[in-house]
């Protein structure tokens, strides 16, 4: 083997330097939490350095972020994380790794196109852990990809992990038009289950269809009886499976509905009431409630979110997913849209444009 010259060596060096890093400028655009509050009120534009990334992470260009009702908490300061103020908000997002940090190597370049989750990637350039970034599916642009996180990793992992849907089984999903909940009634009908789709309103109808419901139940219809309805769909069997993502009376429902064996899957609160969780009654009818909180796989088992998100890039590929974009905002429209989805005002999912180039 011929001994390579210094020159050439400081070449390959030099080279190698620059594929882990391209030219960032030296500030950037953000959005912080001044106050806690409504989001339209709280949320100021600020100008701050592009960060370096540390030991384990990577600094991506921020394409799009996909707001998510965490967002919404953040700046209320109800969330279960309360940064110290002022704070970027923002937790999942699509982008470009510009550099990679000590240590984080390996699975990432620079110029790819990458999702990911992390709080503070409502700006410019954001730091994320290298773990916590994974290839962008080809088939989604840059505003679906933002979205493929974290409600589909909710939705996979409440319905596979913890619950084990099978094929043929009755999956009843609350908030079903919401970006979760459409998340869920996808994987749902992808995994072969009769999905029962709740949503708030007749106007909310159609995107839960859309998502792959085969029955939908307008909340306040008839009383707000969703159990009566949902036994009368499934003749008096009830669900198998609930995928519930509101909390309060929608749990209560549940509860009311649940099949023999059946698992009852409490992944949030947005109606803003905890409810009980009646151990005689669990006994009574022999059923599970499971409790998912996902963030805490990306923490303690990385290595399980690779594998459901490879699961979900294939059914991407296939067809059977595409995050149901409700609307695509500018930067400078962030605070507004934040407040839209803390409101309750959408349908499906809202996403931040940041970069021009390759979003919808």
């Amino acid at each position: 083997m011929t001994e390579r010259t210094s020159t050439e060596q400081t070449s390959t060096e030099q080279t190698s330097t620059e594929q882990t890093r391209i030219a960032v400028p030296g500030a950037m655009r953000a959005w912080h939490v001044v106050r806690h509050g409504e989001p339209a009120d709280v949320l100021e534009p600020a100008e701050v350095p592009v960060p370096a990334p540390g030991p384990g992470e990577v600094l991506l260009a921020v394409r799009a972020v996909a707001v998510n009702f965490p967002d919404a908490l953040l700046a209320r300061g109800q969330y279960q994380v309360r940064p110290e103020l002022p704070f970027v908000p923002g937790i999942e997002l699509c982008g470009e790794v510009v550099a990679v940090g000590d240590d984080a190597g390996g699975r990432l370049a620079v110029g790819d196109r990458v999702v990911g989750s992390k709080i503070g990637v409502l700006s410019q350039y954001a730091t994320v852990p290298a773990d916590a970034v994974r290839p962008a599916p080809p088939e989604l642009d840059d505003a679906q990809a933002a979205a493929l996180t974290i409600a589909y990793q909710t939705a996979w992992f409440g319905l596979h992990r913890r619950a084990a849907l099978q094929a043929g089984e009755t999956l009843l999903v609350h908030a079903a038009a919401g970006g979760v909940g459409t998340a869920a009634c996808q994987l749902g009908a992808a995994a072969g289950a009769r999905v029962v789709g709740v949503v708030g309103s007749e106007a909310k109808a159609d995107a839960a269809r859309a998502a792959g419901a085969a029955h939908v139940l307008v909340r306040d219809a008839d009383g707000g009886n969703v159990a009566a309805a949902v036994k009368e769909l499934t003749g008096g069997a009830g669900a198998d499976v609930v995928f519930d993502p509101v909390g309060g009376s929608s749990f209560e429902q549940s509860t009311r509905c649940i099949a023999f064996e059946g698992r009852i899957v409490v992944v949030g609160f947005a109606s803003g009431e905890i409810p009980p969780v009646r151990a005689n009654h669990a006994l009574v009818k022999n059923y599970s409630v499971l409790g998912l909180h996902w963030a805490l796989y990306q923490q303690r088992r990385p290595e399980l979110v690779d594998a459901a998100h490879a699961d979900l890039t294939r059914l991407v590929a296939s067809g059977a997913l595409r995050p149901l974009v409700e609307d695509v905002v500018a930067f400078d429209d962030a605070p507004r849209a934040v407040q839209r989805l803390a409101d309750g005002r959408t349908t499906g999912r809202l996403v931040v444009r940041v970069a021009d180039e390759g979003v919808s």
